[in-house]
C-alpha cells in the first residue's frame, strides 16, 4: 500500500473557496453546479440539520435536483471556517454556513448552520464523503434542548 499525499496549503484553500462557492450555490436551488464542485461517492454520509437518521450513499436524479431547485428558492450563503484539520487525503472543515434566503415556501430568513464537512482528496477531484449540519449557531435554552432531545416541539 503506497501513502496518500499530504494535502497542500494551496489545496486546502481551494477546497475551501469551493465549499464557499457550493454553499451559496445550494442556497440559490442550484444543485448542478453545486455538484460540479465535488464528487459524492457511495461511501457518502449525509447527518441533516433538521435531524433524522444518517443518510447513506448519495443517488442524482432529475427529479430531485428539480425539487431542490424548486425547495430552495434564492439566497446567499458563505461559508466561515472555523478550523480545519487534514490528514494525508482527508480533510475536515469545522464551520458556520452564514446564510439567508427563501427555503421551503418561507419567506427570506436566517437559515445559518453549524457544519462539519468530511472530504477526501482523489486525484484531482474533492470528495464529499461526510456532512455533519445543525441549525444551533445561536445557543437555546437547555430545557428546550432536552424537549428537542426527547422528540418534543
Amino acid at each position: 500500500m503506497t501513502a496518500e499525499a499530504e494535502i497542500t496549503e494551496d489545496q486546502l484553500a481551494e477546497l475551501i473557496r469551493a465549499m464557499d462557492e457550493a454553499a451559496a450555490a445550494y442556497i440559490r436551488g442550484d444543485i448542478h453546479h453545486y455538484l460540479s464542485l465535488f464528487d459524492h461517492p457511495d461511501d457518502y454520509t449525509l447527518m441533516p440539520p433538521y435531524g433524522g437518521e444518517t443518510s447513506r450513499g448519495f443517488v442524482y436524479t432529475e427529479e430531485g435536483a428539480a425539487a431542490t431547485a424548486e425547495f430552495f428558492a434564492s439566497g446567499e450563503a458563505w461559508l466561515d471556517v472555523v478550523e480545519s484539520y487534514v490528514s494525508g487525503s482527508l480533510a475536515v472543515l469545522v464551520a458556520v454556513e452564514r446564510q439567508h434566503g427563501e427555503v421551503g415556501g418561507y419567506p427570506d430568513q436566517d437559515w445559518s448552520l453549524r457544519v462539519t464537512l468530511v472530504f477526501r482528496r482523489a486525484g484531482e477531484r474533492w470528495e464529499i464523503v461526510h456532512r455533519h449540519a445543525d441549525p444551533l449557531v445561536r445557543q437555546i435554552p437547555f430545557d428546550q434542548f432536552a424537549r428537542l432531545a426527547r422528540g418534543e416541539t
